[in-house]
């Protein structure tokens, strides 16, 4: 793992604040043919709803133009550890969610558009039939959080929106400023799928937010109220800006959506590297860029052909992460870990456990609380082993620890289903593929598999067929490689 984040002791924290200001060039990207689409399809459900474009000579001219995009991820191994302060060895894809709007920040005593109507915060989403609204509420002056719907509602999808913004508010604490917007939504990550779709929205609206706050105040305004936070990277306001906001993200989420999400899915879709996957420690929140093959010390180095691809297959069998049985596995953890404290009160987090600890206090808890204990010890193992595999070019060990992910998933966790399985067994068959496990938080979703980059067609091509003949169901599947994470995309060229 990377060192422990530094602090100079030489250094004032002036100097290291005004050090912290981002690299305009890390936060912009060129625009991909996925993201064009995105874009035009967000453009369209903005003018439909809003009734104006960035092209209208009577477009207020004051409130300006802002895409960002953030992406879903898949995780290679490290599943339902996040929670537990564990290791996790995620990657961005090739699909995410993209915002398109306008916005600026206005005086708490005029929010009007200049034309007599007061403005609120609207935002559309493709995937929803009507816009939402929602303004700040100011009493004595001072904004406090705003309301969100109940999960029960049919508007509850924005409270993913509604949570981010609330995460932001603190940095106009100071300020006799609130936030005013109109933001379109386009998203391609399937909804249910085990992808992160919902960190994607959560991450893109974060970095659209940040866009209004940049605007005015020269990149000072944005994490302005994350000052110290942002004093622990040195400098590195790419890096300091990127886990900060998936903090801000992963409270959102936790506060406003009920789900007691862990850090893993935020974390990879604000901070990815195009070509890296992150080895993330959720206990110190910090992570290290893993080359697939990358490693100058192996012998012999991978050259590019020999290098696998990762295969995502959807089956098409749809989760809810809010409900059921992911904050009872969550529970779960926090019995098992009260359990091993009462055999040793050093154990401070599943993280610190080792198998023999679990396997001491074996006859002193139940079976479930035991099976649990258990995945999390030994997953945690395989995540730190398949960093050096993968980095390396050992794929044949990292698909064996991939293969032993998913059956601890599927007998220790019980997270897995009859879709899943099949899919993974058909893939652990395939010749030309190195492993291949359950993704995502489980009950349906997707698995994920690596795979020799000849075999890949042959394999998706495969994989659609046999799950048809023995569920009756159909599976999509992709090809992906580690992709970049959130960004704000330049409108001039297309507006």
């Amino acid at each position: 793992m990377s060192p422990p984040f530094r602090k100079d002791a030489t250094q004032t924290k002036t100097a290291l604040l005004a050090s912290a200001r981002p690299n305009s060039s890390a936060q912009e990207a060129p625009i991909s043919n996925q993201a064009r689409m995105l874009l035009d399809e967000a453009t369209l459900l903005f003018e439909s709803t809003f009734g104006v474009s960035s092209d209208d000579s009577d477009d207020d001219k004051s409130f300006p133009w802002y895409c960002s995009m953030a992406p879903g991820r898949v995780n290679l191994i490290g599943e339902h550890v996040d929670y537990t302060g564990g290791f996790v060895f995620p990657m961005a894809i090739g699909y995410g969610t993209l915002c398109y709007g306008r916005g600026k920040l206005v005086r708490k005593s005029s929010r009007s558009d200049g034309m007599g109507a007061v403005r609120e915060c609207r935002v559309i989403s493709s995937m929803q039939k009507d816009a939402v609204s929602f303004c700040p509420v100011i009493a004595d002056g001072e904004v406090s959080s705003l309301e969100t719907y109940d999960l029960k509602s049919p508007h509850a999808w924005a409270n993913y929106v509604i949570g981010v913004v609330n995460n932001y508010l603190p940095d106009l604490s100071s300020l006799d400023l609130v936030f005013c917007f109109d933001v379109a939504i386009a998203g391609d990550v399937p909804l249910g799928s085990g992808l992160s779709s919902s960190a994607s929205l959560e991450v893109s609206v974060a970095r659209f937010l940040e866009c209004i706050l940049d605007a005015h105040r020269d990149n000072e305004l944005a994490f302005s109220s994350s000052q110290d936070a942002m004093l622990k990277y040195d400098g590195d306001a790419d890096k300091g800006r990127a886990i900060q906001r998936a903090l801000r993200c992963q409270h959102a989420e936790r506060t406003y959506c009920g789900t007691p999400c862990g850090i893993m899915d935020q974390f990879v879709s604000s901070a990815a590297k195009q070509g890296s996957v992150l080895l993330i420690d959720c206990e110190s929140v910090d992570y290290e860029e893993v080359t697939i093959g990358g490693d100058a010390d192996a012998q012999p180095p991978t050259a590019a052909e020999d290098l696998p691809v990762v295969i995502v297959c959807n089956s098409n069998v749809k989760h809810d992460n809010a409900g059921g049985e992911y904050p009872i596995r969550v529970k779960q953890c926090d019995d098992a870990l009260t359990a091993l404290q009462a055999v040793d009160p050093d154990i401070t987090s599943l993280r610190k456990a080792t198998l023999s600890n679990v396997e001491a206090a074996k006859s002193q808890i139940d079976d479930v609380t035991y099976r649990r204990a258990k995945h999390v010890v030994t997953e945690n193992e395989r995540t730190l082993q398949a960093k050096t595999a993968l980095s390396t070019g050992d794929f044949a060990t990292m698909g064996q620890l991939m293969n032993a992910s998913h059956k601890s998933m599927k007998d220790d966790y019980e997270v897995s289903c009859r879709e899943i399985d099949i899919l993974v067994e058909l893939a652990q068959g395939y010749n030309g593929v190195y492993g291949s496990r359950l993704t995502g938080g489980g009950f349906g979703g997707c698995t994920v598999s690596l795979v020799q980059r000849t075999a890949a067609e042959g394999f998706m091509t495969y994989l659609k067929a046999e799950y048809k003949k023995n569920t009756n169901l159909e599976c999509t599947s992709f090809q992906t490689m580690p992709e970049g994470g959130a960004r704000s995309i330049p409108l001039e060229p297309f507006h």
